[in-house]
């Protein structure tokens, strides 16, 4: 069972996740908060596996809320999905430079959010290969926050290289298999051991690593 809560300040949000969420026989709603501060209390208390986040709350943002939960090493298991009215907006890339798992527009259809929760409860990213060309690029014009140690990027062999560096252009792990003439079990070994040496949690941030460290060849688009 996929536990979930939803975070947002907007109450016709939270119901209509409610509503969504009830039929659905392997996800649970385990909680909701209208802000930052009560999302923390909910999660540490509900542990659930996907949050819901709304980026622009009152108090506490769902920036910071993310931050804390990401930091929090008793929520390991909880992924963050970021919710947005503006697409690509600038809160958008602060987020996944803090560890979010990927982000939805608040108008996404029922059956694509569905889909999000279930991606990302399993450990992957929510980034599409448009979105990952369009965040690669905004990062591209933007003075990165803080580059990545290049004792880091040492770490990685030639091939994990090459598997990131594809990752940033947004291609799936068969995609990538296709490319490199390997089996997409191979790619998923090669994306699982970059993951551990770059400590990063998921996809979308080894997608902020590839641009930062120069790995992703749009990073210069």
């Amino acid at each position: 069972m996929i536990r979930v809560a939803v975070v947002d300040d907007q109450a016709l949000v939270r119901a209509g996740v409610r509503v969504l969420l009830q039929d659905e026989e392997d996800v649970e709603l385990v909680g909701e908060a209208a802000d930052g501060e009560a999302a923390l209390a909910l999660v540490r208390q509900a542990r659930p596996n996907v949050v819901l986040m709304d980026v622009r709350m009152p108090g506490m943002d769902g920036i910071e809320a993310l931050r804390q939960i990401i930091s929090d090493p008793a929520l390991v298991g909880t992924r963050v999905i970021m919710l947005t009215t503006f697409d690509l907006d600038e809160y958008v890339f602060d987020a996944l430079r803090a560890g979010a798992s990927g982000f939805l527009m608040k108008d996404t259809e029922p059956g694509e959010l569905l889909r999000a929760v279930r991606v990302v409860a399993q450990g992957e990213s929510l980034l599409s290969p448009t979105v990952t060309r369009r965040v690669i690029r905004e990062f591209a014009v933007r003075p990165a926050a803080k580059p990545p140690p290049q004792q880091s990027l040492e770490a990685l062999t030639d091939r994990e290289r090459q598997v990131v560096a594809l990752v940033a252009e947004g291609l799936s792990n068969d995609e990538i298999a296709s490319r490199l003439f390997v089996s997409p079990a191979t790619v998923r070994t090669h994306v699982g051991r970059a993951m551990m040496k770059l400590d990063a949690r998921d996809r979308a941030q080894l997608v902020v690593f590839a641009y930062q460290s120069g790995l992703s060849s749009a990073a210069g688009a």
